[in-house]
């Protein structure tokens, strides 16, 4: 961004009479509620503002930025710019410290998670993945890392579980998928471009989808057939926290289980094989 508006809020203000009536609508709402915003998505400041996530889209380009994601990160840049700084006694300054309030971050992505998951949506997901032929698990970045801890936890008690980290590859999957596929896509904003993508390829073939998102209103979501939420706000500057990717973790195992539990059977059978197979890489 140019000088003049490093100091985002500061920004909107001198930029606020050249804005559209709804483009004001949203700058109303940022000035008032923006400690909230670098959290929330392109759908949620939408609907909160009564306008179209393509106006939210204008009004940051109205502010010399490219996208959401970069207004994001300037208002967590400002937040983190204009928030005092906890006093040296109750800042975790000890390794011990540290090492509780990272335990406490984790277990409360757990609680949100468990009380975000909607065990209805669980039970569809599974039944997708019982019937499929063949599931391909995708992401991009930290995501693809969780698509991967999918896939190679499924492949304890089935061989259909795949995962595919190149995303011109992944693009072409979706693409050309047969029918009896199930795509398992990982994305905590629900908003990358190649998620979305592969989303879209999936739906004009008919090939169902499960979408593991924090955001259930958010641009992927409104493509997927099954929609998953994991708890844990994560802000633009984190990357794949730790808590984000324990709250992703625990929608995973919650679905593995369920799938075990109704295929109990043939998850032990297999498990029995694999542990067979393996006996002779250990000492």
């Amino acid at each position: 961004m140019e000088d003049k508006s490093s100091n985002i809020l500061e920004h909107i203000h001198t930029s606020y009479f050249q804005l559209t009536a709804a483009e004001r609508k949203i700058a109303d709402y940022v000035l008032a509620q923006y400690p909230q915003i670098q959290f929330m998505s392109i759908t949620q400041l939408a609907e909160e503002c009564g306008t179209a996530e393509a106006t939210v889209s204008r009004f940051c380009r109205s502010l010399q930025l490219p996208g959401f994601n970069a207004f994001k990160i300037e208002l967590a840049r400002h937040c983190a710019g204009s928030s005092p700084r906890p006093a040296p006694s109750h800042a975790p300054d000890t390794p011990g410290a540290r090492a509780e309030e990272i335990s406490r971050l984790s277990t409360d992505a757990i609680r949100q998670t468990l009380e975000l998951l909607d065990h209805t949506r669980v039970e569809q997901a599974v039944a997708l993945l019982e019937k499929a032929s063949m599931v391909l698990c995708m992401g991009s970045g930290g995501s693809m890392i969780m698509a991967q801890e999918f896939a190679h936890l499924f492949s304890n008690v089935s061989g259909k579980f795949h995962t595919i980290t190149d995303s011109h590859m992944q693009l072409s999957a979706a693409a050309t998928m047969e029918p009896g596929g199930v795509i398992v896509l990982f994305s905590y904003s629900g908003a990358t471009l190649g998620g979305i993508q592969i989303l879209e390829h999936a739906k004009e073939r008919n090939i169902p989808t499960i979408l593991i998102t924090r955001f259930p209103k958010s641009p992927a979501a409104k493509l997927a057939r099954v929609v998953l939420q994991c708890g844990s706000n994560e802000s633009p500057f984190q990357f794949g926290s730790v808590p984000a990717r324990v709250a992703q973790l625990i929608v995973t195992d919650v679905v593995f289980q369920e799938y075990c539990a109704r295929n109990a059977r043939s998850c032990e059978e297999n498990i029995q094989r694999i542990a067979a197979a393996l006996s002779e890489k250990h000492i």
